[in-house]
């Protein structure tokens, strides 16, 4: 005979323990954060776009580039900014992807930077996106480096197979003399280049302070891929301390690690002996971008409270602003006196929201805060 009172107990403790396992899961997929609310005066609006940009970079004359994502659909990848207006660089046409000449036409520009030479320098990723499925582009990836006085492209760098892997994606870029590293979040791991010769290899594959650990959170939110998993990006930023002697990196969520870069220069060493040298340096947080000045201090955006911080070489953390404008602070850039911040409003794509609509606020915005820094020599001559 069956209980009824017994019956309505356990559907109530079904229903109690539904509840439980319901709340247990959304508390996973957010974390407790206060977001600033007061404006900081510092905070100097400087460019908008109609597009969302997740680099920018500042000639010696001032001038601003910019590289733009394609988390909102296919467009203009590389541009010059000048008034919220962008101009294809260095022409429409190597903004308009070409599969049958994949070296003279960008696939996906992930980043840009001025080198130490003065010249501009792109990174194209030869993948449309990290953990999508596609395959990376022998040829689409590369590192061209563009003279912006000619708007000639002096200089190609491709990158095919072994260095090359099917999930690779080149992502971001660092100089330091005859060399240039490269993280693949796609692949995970790290990439050297012989600007000489043309040589590159890998190093740092897998490596536990190269995979991302934890997820990714922004203001307070986990992100998604389109097709509801979890976003996950390892090896992503880099920078190189000023006098040459350390490479600076981390996951997306952290934590930053560093390792002398006389053991990625040697193409002689093998992988397992790289990867002995590495150090943890920092727990660090979910990072947009990062950039380093003179003195070697780093500086990191916190893309869940919106600030930026600064790590002092000795691995000291202190904030240098916080303010409500500052949505997903990606890839920044330091020039006398200046730190350079583009707003990106990445979490606000689909590309992270597991597909929801768009919510990016436009214009995206471009700010600059007055500091007493000074540029690295590796990214100035």
């Amino acid at each position: 005979m069956i209980n009824k009172k017994h019956t309505r107990s356990l559907s109530l403790l079904t229903l109690l323990s539904a509840m439980m396992t319901t709340t247990c899961v959304a508390a996973e997929d957010q974390l407790p954060v206060q977001l600033p609310t007061q404006q900081d005066s510092r905070l100097q609006q400087v460019e908008t776009s109609p597009r969302v940009w997740n680099g920018v970079t500042v000639s010696a004359d001032g001038r601003i580039f910019a590289s733009l994502t394609q988390s909102e659909g296919t467009g203009l990848q590389l541009a010059e900014v000048k008034n919220g207006q962008l101009e294809a660089w260095p022409d429409k046409a190597w903004n308009q992807w070409d599969s049958k000449d994949p070296s003279h036409h960008f696939l996906h520009v992930n980043a840009l930077r001025f080198g130490p030479d003065g010249d501009l320098w792109v990174m194209d990723a030869g993948n449309k996106g990290i953990g999508t499925g596609d395959k990376a582009v022998e040829g689409g990836a590369k590192l061209v480096r563009i003279n912006i006085q000619t708007r000639k492209v002096v200089a190609s760098y491709l990158f095919r197979a072994p260095t090359l892997k099917p999930a690779s994606y080149l992502d971001d870029v660092r100089f330091n003399g005859d060399f240039a590293y490269i993280t693949d979040p796609g692949a995970v791991g790290l990439v050297v280049l012989n600007l000489k010769n043309g040589q590159s290899w890998r190093v740092l594959d897998n490596h536990p302070l190269s995979i991302d650990h934890q997820p990714i959170y922004a203001d307070g939110k986990k992100l998604f891929l389109r097709d509801g998993r979890e976003k996950r990006v390892g090896l992503d930023q880099l920078e190189v301390s000023p006098d040459g002697k350390w490479l600076y990196y981390q996951a997306i969520p952290g934590p930053m690690a560093r390792i002398e870069t006389r053991y990625l220069n040697d193409a002689t060493l093998t992988a397992e002996e790289v990867a002995r040298h590495t150090q943890k340096f920092v727990e660090t947080w979910s990072t947009g971008g990062t950039a380093i000045d003179a003195d070697g201090n780093l500086y990191a955006s916190d893309i869940n409270t919106r600030s930026v911080k600064r790590i002092t070489p000795q691995g000291d953390v202190s904030t240098v602003i916080q303010d409500p404008r500052l949505v997903w602070i990606d890839a920044m850039w330091i020039s006398e006196g200046q730190l350079w911040m583009p707003s990106a409003q990445i979490n606000r794509t689909p590309a992270t929201t597991g597909g929801k609509p768009s919510v990016v606020e436009y214009p995206v915005k471009l700010y600059r805060l007055s500091l007493p820094v000074a540029p690295s020599p590796r990214d100035h001559q």
